[in-house]
């Protein structure tokens, strides 16, 4: 029996591999199906008026550099700039081609709407300090761990089934417990 090695990943190369691989989500815009509005008020959840999307809802970040504003306009002063492409955000609020967001430590201010992307990424654990998680193979605590994700990693979401998503990123694939992610909602499901 081989014996198998188990790679934490670090924030380094989770950061790499979103460079990477972010170019082609940068063309990619926000795509929205139709019947998005419609659904979320079906389902009681508030919707923004300029773009009929579910208020509140996690996106990305397109670029490696994006000012955080103290108000929705270009004349506000810039509170924040964030430099990680991918990065996870909440978005909270909309007035124009502005959109209110809040990140995982509770920040909250004014981005364009074009610097967002509608791609899916959450971050590793980022209230647990300095620690690793285990990835699984399957979408269960008794499969076999394929890597140890350090708190700060950023993963692109494939799939959430309310429990287990399944996330990828430079050098890791495989499910984690969707409680160790800030970008998903608690019970949320994506496919």
């Amino acid at each position: 029996m081989a014996a198998r090695r188990i790679e934490s990943i670090s924030v380094r190369r989770s950061l790499k591999f979103l460079w990477m691989c972010g170019f082609a989500f940068i063309l990619g815009g926000l795509a929205v199906p139709a019947h998005a509005e419609t659904a979320a008020q079906e389902e009681g959840q508030q919707v923004g008026r300029v773009s009929g999307l579910p208020l509140p809802r996690f996106v990305s970040l397109k670029f490696d550099r994006v000012n955080l504003r103290e108000g929705p306009s270009k004349d506000h002063r810039t509170t924040w700039i964030y430099e990680r492409a991918g990065l996870p955000i909440e978005v909270t609020a909309e007035f124009g081609i502005w959109r209110k967001v809040r990140d995982s430590d509770g920040t909250e201010g004014w981005v364009l709407h074009t610097v967002l992307s509608g791609r899916r990424t959450a971050i590793i654990a980022p209230w647990k300090k300095g620690e690793a998680f285990p990835l699984y193979a399957q979408p269960a605590a008794d499969s076999d761990p394929v890597a140890r994700l350090e708190t700060g990693v950023i993963g692109s979401i494939h799939s959430c089934d309310g429990k287990w998503c399944e996330i990828s990123g430079e050098g890791f694939d495989g499910y984690i417990q969707q409680t160790l992610l800030w970008g998903v909602y608690p019970n949320e499901k994506i496919e």
